[in-house]
C-alpha cells in the first residue's frame, strides 16, 4: 500500500495557472519549441535539460498540465497522455516486453485489448496466458522464468469482476513482475497505484472526459517509467507517435474537475436501477448489491466517497432477445443504442456481438459471457426513476417480464 490520498483532493489542489494570470493553464498548439542556445536544445536531446520542450511529439505543455493533474490523482510520479486508450495499453505493454517474454492477464477484458494480446504480439513471440483473474492460484501457476507482466483490469469489461489488487501486488513484487491496471471503468472508485499496481492505464474517452467528444488515453507510472517511454532514442511514446493534441488536453482537464460529482452521480442512478432490476427478476450483474461475488473485496479496495460504479451488466441470454431490447430502449429514450461508456447519456450493446466480439465465442460462452449480455452504462440522468419506468416498458412490452 503506498501512501493514501482521496483523488477528487488530490486535483482540486493542484495550482495550474494560464500564462497571463489565466484560471486555466494556457493552451500550447505549438509543435516545436526554439531554444535560446545551441547547447541547452542538444542538452534536451539528451534529456539533461530541466523545463525545456523540444517537440510536441515528446512532451507539450498543455499535455504537461493534464499528465500531472492525472498523476496526483491517481498518486503516481507522472503521467503520460495518448491519443487513444489502446495506445496506452500498447504503448506500456510494448515498453515493458521484449520478444520471447510472456504476460499473463485476465481472460475477460476490453475486446481490443483481447486482440491485441492474443493476435498482435505473436509477430513479436511475446507469448501469453489468459487466466481467470479472481482465482489467484491459477496466476501463480502461470508465471515463468520469463513473465514480465501481469494486466488486469480493476473492474472486468464487460462481466464486472474486481481484481483483488492488493494480492495480485504481492505476487507480481515476489516474481519481480510489473502490474498493469486498466482503471478505465473505475476512476476514482479505485486508486489502483495506491493498492499496489506499478502502473495504471485508462481510456480517458470514458468516464474521465465524459463526453464522448474525443478519444484519448492515459499512462500513470513512476517518473523512470514516463521517462523511458518517452526517450527520443528508445521510448515506445516518442518512436510510435501516439500523441494526444493540446486542445484536447485542455478541454480534457476542465472535465477533470468534475469527475468526482460525475462519478458519484453515475453511481447513484445505477445502484438505484440495479435494485429496481433485482425486485423485477431481471437478471443482472452489479459489484455494488450484496449478492456480487466480489461485492465485499471491493468494499475493502474502493474510495468510499463515489459509489460502486456507473456500469451494470443486463443478462437477456440470447442476442435474439437482447436486440429489440436495445433498439426499443432507444426509441423510447432511455438512451443511445452505442459502444463506449462514460457517457452523460445511458448508453447500451450486446458485448459478445460489440466490444468483446474479438473474443472466440467459444471462450465467450466458457467464460460466462452470455450471448444475450448487454454492457449498460448509466448516465447522468436527473430523473431516475423517470428511466426506470422507461426500461421497465421496454421490457413489458416485449414480454420479458
Amino acid at each position: 500500500m503506498k501512501n493514501n490520498i482521496n483523488p477528487a483532493t488530490a486535483i482540486k489542489t493542484l495550482e495550474q495557472f494560464g500564462e497571463f494570470g489565466g484560471v486555466n493553464p494556457s493552451i500550447t498548439d505549438s509543435a516545436t519549441f526554439t531554444f535560446l542556445s545551441e547547447e541547452e536544445m542538444i542538452k534536451t536531446f539528451h534529456g539533461d535539460s530541466e523545463g525545456c520542450f523540444l517537440y510536441s511529439r515528446h512532451w507539450n505543455p498543455s499535455n504537461r498540465y493534464l499528465s500531472e493533474a492525472l498523476a496526483a490523482m491517481e498518486g503516481t510520479e507522472l503521467a503520460w497522455v495518448t491519443s487513444s486508450g489502446m495506445a496506452a495499453i500498447t504503448t506500456t505493454l510494448l515498453q515493458l516486453c521484449n520478444t520471447g517474454d510472456h504476460i499473463i492477464t485476465s481472460i475477460i477484458t476490453y475486446g481490443g485489448t483481447y486482440a491485441f494480446l492474443a493476435n498482435y504480439l505473436k509477430k513479436f513471440n511475446i507469448e501469453i496466458t489468459f487466466i481467470n483473474i479472481s482465482d489467484i492460484d491459477s496466476i501463480k501457476r502461470a508465471i515463468r522464468p520469463n513473465t514480465k507482466v501481469l494486466y488486469t483490469e480493476t473492474m472486468t469489461n464487460p462481466l464486472l469482476q474486481i481484481s483483488n489488487i492488493p494480492e495480485l501486488s504481492k505476487i507480481t513484487k515476489a516474481n519481480d513482475i510489473t502490474l498493469v491496471v486498466d482503471n478505465t471503468f473505475a476512476p476514482m472508485i479505485f486508486s489502483p497505484y495506491q493498492l499496489g499496481a506499478d502502473i495504471v492505464v485508462y481510456s480517458m474517452t470514458k468516464f474521465i472526459n465524459g463526453q464522448n467528444d474525443c478519444v484519448a488515453g492515459a499512462i500513470c507510472a513512476s517518473e523512470e517509467f514516463i521517462n523511458a517511454i518517452s526517450n527520443v532514442n528508445d521510448g515506445t511514446a516518442m518512436l510510435l507517435g501516439p500523441v494526444l493534441d493540446p486542445l484536447r488536453s485542455s478541454s480534457i482537464l476542465k472535465n477533470l474537475g468534475t469527475l468526482h460529482i460525475r462519478m458519484q452521480k453515475h453511481s447513484e442512478n445505477a445502484m438505484y436501477l440495479a435494485k429496481k432490476f433485482t425486485k423485477i427478476g431481471l437478471k443482472h450483474i452489479y459489484p455494488g448489491l450484496p449478492d456480487h461475488p466480489q461485492h465485499e473485496l471491493m468494499k475493502t479496495m474502493m474510495n468510499k466517497s463515489f459509489g460502486f460504479g456507473g456500469m451494470i451488466a443486463i443478462d437477456l441470454e440470447t442476442a435474439e432477445r437482447a436486440a429489440p431490447f436495445m433498439e426499443l430502449m432507444q426509441e423510447k429514450g432511455v438512451g443511445y443504442h452505442a459502444v463506449s461508456l462514460g457517457y452523460f447519456k445511458t448508453l447500451f450493446s450486446n458485448s459478445g456481438k460489440s466490444t468483446s466480439s474479438e473474443v472466440p465465442v467459444e471462450l465467450q460462452k466458457e467464460n460466462g459471457l452470455s450471448p444475450g449480455l448487454i454492457r449498460f452504462s448509466v448516465g447522468l440522468d436527473y430523473n431516475i426513476k423517470r428511466s426506470y419506468k422507461l426500461i421497465k416498458q421496454c421490457l413489458t412490452e416485449l414480454k420479458y417480464i
